[in-house]
């Protein structure tokens, strides 16, 4: 069975409080991570956050074992359940009252080499297979519809001032879907996976992501470097910036085997 090593790092950033939440543990062979990045006037977003990561997180955990092609099915349900458990005590409210929260979560098995994920809102999950960095999820935001319609560039989405307005969240008063996978994917000695939030993701490139996996002994070494980059930035109004990071075996010995 392939060793999987978990990290998680959590910063406030030049904001006052810290509205990002992230869990990640182990069942049998099973690992899981989930991170959520909130919103909500009076710290409500840090609620939002932590009833979005406890509900899938505990939902996961009560899985006894892999459900092989269901994975994503499973995944989908224990982010509705979120739902429904954030949205319980909104009843009523107004669209500027209430809790809202993005979510992304993985769940691999390192016995039957399978992996799957699932997403809502801008919160992403990268994978650097062989050095190379492919990011897995499609951003629930209105700037990355202006790039899939080919109005602007990737490159101009980093910049463009309506960068985090969302089309999907958490706790919103629409009807909810969830990106998943049809079927889980192959899992590979070697993969490295990062979710994160926007406050992480839009500081680095997908170069930066994989140089400075290259560069670390661990999955925390990892995460420290890529929060040393983030902070070397400096942005003045820096968000919180949360990231889980998971190494599948050791992705350093893969690539020298492969070079």
């Amino acid at each position: 069975m392939i060793p999987i090593d978990v990290a998680s790092r959590s910063e406030v950033g030049a904001r006052s409080h810290n509205e990002d939440d992230l869990r990640h543990g182990r069942v049998g062979s099973m690992v899981y991570a989930v991170l959520s990045d909130g919103a909500g006037g009076h710290s409500n977003g840090a609620v939002a956050s932590d009833v979005v990561v406890r509900s899938v997180a505990l939902s996961l955990q009560r899985v006894g074992s892999w459900p092989g092609a269901q994975a994503g099915a499973v995944l989908r349900e224990a982010i509705l359940q979120a739902e429904d458990t954030l949205n319980a005590g909104q009843q009523g409210l107004k669209a500027h009252q209430r809790m809202h929260a993005t979510v992304v979560a993985l769940w691999l098995d390192a016995a039957q080499d399978q992996v799957a994920w699932a997403h809502v809102g801008d919160s992403r999950l990268y994978r650097v297979r062989q050095g190379v960095t492919e990011q897995l999820t499609v951003d629930d935001s209105v700037v990355q519809q202006m790039v899939q319609a080919g109005f602007i560039t990737a490159e101009d989405a980093r910049h463009h001032p309506r960068k985090n307005q969302l089309l999907a969240a958490m706790g919103s008063e629409e009807a909810l879907q969830v990106h998943t996978l049809s079927a889980p994917d192959a899992l590979c000695d070697g993969d490295a996976f990062l979710l994160c939030c926007d406050g992480w993701w839009d500081v680095l490139g997908a170069e930066d992501i994989a140089r400075t996996l290259d560069e670390a002994g661990s999955p925390q070494g990892w995460l420290d470097r890529m929060a040393d980059l983030i902070r070397a930035a400096a942005l003045p109004n820096q968000d919180n910036y949360s990231a889980v990071g998971l190494w599948v075996g050791d992705p350093h010995e893969v690539t020298r085997i492969l070079g």
